[in-house]
Order: structure tokens, then C-alpha cells, then sequence
């Protein structure tokens, strides 16, 4: 039972880049059955936030801190140039007030995706450093989202609950995130390895359906915007190009940069939490506000998949042709 735990656990994230957007095409399909559970969605969540901080302890987050221009860095890219980047984008192609706006300026405002810890990890950066950032962004995400969706289109959002939304990351996020972390402390880190073989696999299942629930809840929505997807899915994927490329870039902002770090910030400026975007965006916005995030979890993995493989090439290149 051990070794297929891990075993699917392992499966899965091998072929996430495929999995996740078959989960969001199987929903859009099943939406009328689906349609009735959309309400375990926050409990689904709840149970996968808890999971990734189980791997985190108070030492990882101590270790951050002794790194603060890296981690200051590392937010201000992800939650400053590129929802300013993202405004910018849907501004000029769908107007400022546009819903699509909103939903493209959401996918660049949510805390850093958990799945950035995978891809750091088989890339070569630094995993304790992304896992650590993860956390303390998730932390963060009441005081974040709501500031900076306020900041950027406040006066273009129609009932508007920043509290309720502040409570309910407190409860999905932050509340689950704390657990983990005490339950890290108690077990003296042993608490990730140990329960790994059902947890895990477990998580994955959550995270499928998580997906399947969001698309489920927007397809009787999307169905009569196809015309618009030709403009949209070019946007939504420049937006998550341009996230990426952030986090590259961005890191030669950094003294004594190493590859390792320019690995970590590339995948940390590129990937969100995109299962956490689609409840927000599902809960508190328009269904066309929440189409580019529903689409941004068809290409953030794929994309994923492409700069793993051009890492991968580089490093191979430079231990075919030492200096």
C-alpha cells in the first residue's frame, strides 16, 4: 500500500501537465452531475493547503528570512511587476473595467503554486527556499489579494466583499498552512514521509477534482463565449510567458546570483496557485472573470514542461562545453 501510494503520487506528478487540463475539459463535460458538489470545493482545498505545509517547518521559514532581499525579490515580481503587467495586457486588448481584466490581474495576484516546488526540485533550484516562500506567501494571501485587487480595479467591482474574502482565505488558506506546520514541528519533520503514502495521493485525487468542480461551475457560462476564446487563450498564454520570463530575468536583480536561484525564481514569478485562483474567482467574481484563470491551468504546466526541458539543455550543454 506504501509503495503504490507514492508510486501514483510520483505518477502523477509526471504527467500533471497532462492530467490537470484533462480534469478541466472532463468537468466542463460532466458540469450538469458535477454541478451539485461545486459546494465541497473550500473542503477540497482546505485538505491540499494542509498537505503541502506538512513538508514545511519554523526552520525553513527562519531559513528564508536570513535571505530577505531574495525573498522581497522574489514577492515583488510576482505580486507587483506582473499584476502591473497583467493590467497593462488586458487594459490595451479588453478595456480597463473589462471582466477579463480582472480575471487576468487575479491569475497574476494569487499566492505562488505549490506545484513550483516539483518543478524546482527536477530542475535543479532550490527547494527549500520555494517551499518556505510558498508558505509565507500563502500566509500572506488575506493581506495580499484583497490589497491589491482594491489597489487595481476596487471601483470597478460590483459587490465587493474584501472581508469575506479575507475570511475565507483565513479558513482555506492560512488556517490549514498553520496546521501543517505545527504538525511539522510535533513530529520533528517526520510527519511529511510518514503519512506521504496516503496523503499525497489523496491530495492529487483533491486536486483533480478541485479542478473538475471549478470548470463544472463556469461551463454553462463559457459555452456561449467561444468566439471570444480566440482573443482570450492568446492573452491568458503571453500573460503566463511573460510571468515566467519575470522570474528569469528578474534574478539577475539579485547579488551573487546562481543558477540554482535563477531556476528557483523562474518557476517561482511563473506558477500560482491556480486551484486557489479558480474558488476566488468561481466565489466572488464574474464567470468571465474567471475564464483566464480556468485557462491558465491548461498552459501553466505545459509551460512548465517547456522551460524544465530548456534547463535541462542548458545544463547539458555546459557540461558538454566546460569553461
Amino acid at each position: 500500500m506504501r509503495s503504490f501510494g507514492l508510486a501514483f503520487a510520483s505518477w502523477f506528478e509526471k504527467y500533471t501537465f497532462l492530467l490537470i487540463p484533462g480534469s478541466l475539459v472532463l468537468g466542463w463535460l460532466l458540469s450538469d452531475v458535477l454541478l451539485d458538489f461545486v459546494h465541497w470545493i473550500p473542503y477540497l482545498f482546505g485538505y491540499i493547503t494542509l498537505v503541502m505545509a506538512l513538508g514545511c517547518g519554523i526552520r525553513h521559514l527562519q531559513g528564508v528570512l536570513k535571505r530577505p532581499f531574495a525573498v522581497m525579490l522574489t514577492l515583488f515580481l510576482a505580486h507587483a511587476a506582473a499584476p502591473v503587467l497583467a493590467y497593462g495586457l488586458g487594459s490595451a486588448v479588453f478595456g480597463a473595467h473589462s471582466d477579463y481584466t480582472i480575471g487576468l490581474l487575479l491569475f497574476a495576484i494569487i499566492p505562488l503554486g505549490i506545484s513550483s516546488v516539483m518543478w524546482v526540485g527536477s530542475s535543479g533550484g532550490s527547494v527549500p527556499f520555494i517551499l518556505a516562500v510558498v508558505v509565507l506567501d500563502t500566509i500572506l494571501s488575506p493581506l495580499v489579494v484583497p490589497a491589491l485587487m482594491d489597489m487595481f480595479i476596487g471601483d470597478a467591482l460590483v459587490a465587493w466583499n474584501a472581508s469575506e474574502l479575507i475570511l475565507d482565505l483565513l479558513t482555506m488558506v492560512v488556517l490549514p498552512t498553520l496546521i501543517g506546520v505545527m504538525l511539522y514541528e510535533i513530529s520533528k519533520g517526520r510527519i511529511k514521509e510518514w503519512s506521504a503514502p496516503v496523503t499525497q495521493p489523496i491530495s492529487k485525487l483533491f486536486f483533480m477534482l478541485v479542478v473538475m468542480l471549478n470548470a463544472a461551475a463556469i461551463a454553462p457560462h463559457a459555452a456561449g463565449m467561444k468566439e471570444e476564446m480566440l482573443v482570450v487563450i492568446p492573452v491568458v498564454v503571453a500573460l503566463i510567458v511573460i510571468c515566467y520570463l519575470l522570474g528569469y530575468f528578474g534574478s539577475y536583480a539579485m547579488p551573487g546570483r546562481t543558477e540554482d536561484m535563477q531556476i528557483t525564481f523562474t518557476y517561482a514569478s511563473g506558477m500560482r496557485n491556480i486551484s486557489l485562483g479558480m474558488v476566488l474567482a468561481t466565489s466572488y467574481f464574474s464567470p468571465q472573470a474567471s475564464i483566464p484563470v480556468v485557462l491558465g491551468i491548461m498552459f501553466q504546466q505545459p509551460a512548465a514542461t517547456v522551460i524544465h526541458a530548456l534547463f535541462h539543455r542548458r545544463r547539458a550543454r555546459a557540461v558538454s562545453y566546460p569553461k
